[in-house]
């Protein structure tokens, strides 16, 4: 193991990591990675371990995709980067197409970003936005009880998961929370609606938008629950003027069994946040998808002062946009979503042995 001690050893010498305690590594060692080619990781002495969690949810097809592979080298040859405030370029207009198509009705716009907690930032600065230009004072925010969202000050707020919440509550904008449905059955999403519509009912002209996982709370531990609560969620969102952003960063692409979890429920959110699986788990990408009414209310003089003056500085990198123009040509050309129905149907029946075990509480799909 000398190879790989090293590397750890300088590792630890300068590198902090990432949502970590950084002296559990005292007795709990890094592991170096060299290489990955499909499911699998090696590290610098050959040993081969399997990436079960696709590397943060992002890697969908495999470590050294050929098709992205191929893909993002011949961009490299033609433009690597150039600004998108004032500049557009071939794979962010092909993209920015291709995705709306995919997407559900009524999503028309395409604002890029960099990662899934920047995507949540500008949703929500978005919404606010849109409210105030309209001279509605709705600074409020709504999310789901035991709801995550990302790390960043505003994704913090609207988040429900107080181990990564609690120390920068001082900081945080202004969020309330709704009961999630306690299960995957209608009779629970009945009840949380219930819940929801008297909060509305309340307060509903104060909040801005509400924001949600579609049926999978990621972090909060794989937590489901039925569409009927997203399709009365969005009923009772437009009743009271109020957005529904559905925050789909790790359930897009497939996850859910349909392209987009949204679907289940046949319904068209006013924002939907898309990254992780976006660009295969090759380069950092998000977008923002939102509708022509919200972009509408932007759209006017620039002394009017009404512009969304937001910006990251690798917004729509022509890279990124290439490795994720080669992820939707897998999804159409490999029947991606059917082959993973088989692999559902497959766990699920492998699974059902588990159900008697005394230990097992329940198993979710």
């Amino acid at each position: 193991m000398k190879v790989n001690k090293t590397m750890i050893d300088e590792d630890l010498q300068h590198i902090w990591h990432p949502c970590t305690q950084m002296k559990d590594h005292e007795w709990l060692p890094l592991i170096p990675i060299k290489s990955g080619k499909g499911v699998y990781l090696f590290d610098f002495e050959g040993n081969r371990y399997i990436d079960a969690i696709s590397s943060w949810w992002v890697n969908i097809f495999g470590h050294a995709n050929p098709r992205i592979n191929e893909r993002v080298k011949g961009q490299l040859d033609t433009l690597e980067h150039v600004i998108l405030a004032g500049f557009t370029h071939e794979p962010a207009v092909t993209l920015a197409k291709r995705l709306v198509d995919l997407t559900p009705s009524g999503l028309e716009k395409v604002f890029f970003a960099d990662n899934g907690s920047s995507a949540v930032e500008v949703a929500l600065k978005m919404s606010y936005h849109y409210h105030r230009n309209r001279g509605e004072d709705r600074s409020l925010f709504l999310s789901l009880s035991n709801s995550y969202h990302g790390e960043t000050l505003g994704a913090l707020s609207v988040g429900d998961v107080q181990l990564y919440k609690e120390t920068y509550e001082p900081l945080l904008i202004a969020c309330i929370q709704t009961p999630v449905p306690r299960d995957q059955s209608p009779e629970s999403a009945a009840d949380a609606l219930e819940a929801l519509a008297e909060l509305l009912d309340h307060r509903g002209e104060e909040i801005a938008a509400l924001i949600l996982e579609p049926l999978i709370q990621g972090a909060g531990g794989m937590h489901m629950y039925h569409p009927d609560y997203l399709k009365g969620a969005r009923a009772l969102t437009e009743t009271y003027g109020i957005h529904l952003i559905a925050d789909e960063i790790m359930t897009g692409f497939g996850r859910t069994g349909t392209m987009f979890a949204c679907e289940q429920a046949e319904i068209s959110p006013d924002f939907m946040l898309l990254s992780k699986g976006l660009t295969g788990g090759y380069l950092p990408l998000s977008v923002v998808l939102t509708s022509d009414e919200v972009y509408s209310a932007f759209y006017c003089d620039y002394s009017e002062n009404k512009a969304f003056l937001h910006s990251h500085s690798y917004t729509g990198n022509p890279l990124a946009c290439s490795a994720a123009l080669a992820t939707l040509d897998i999804f159409e050309g490999e029947d991606i979503l059917g082959s993973n129905r088989k692999k559902s149907a497959y766990i699920a029946d492998s699974f059902g042995r588990f159900r008697s075990l005394p230990n097992v509480k329940e198993v979710r799909q």
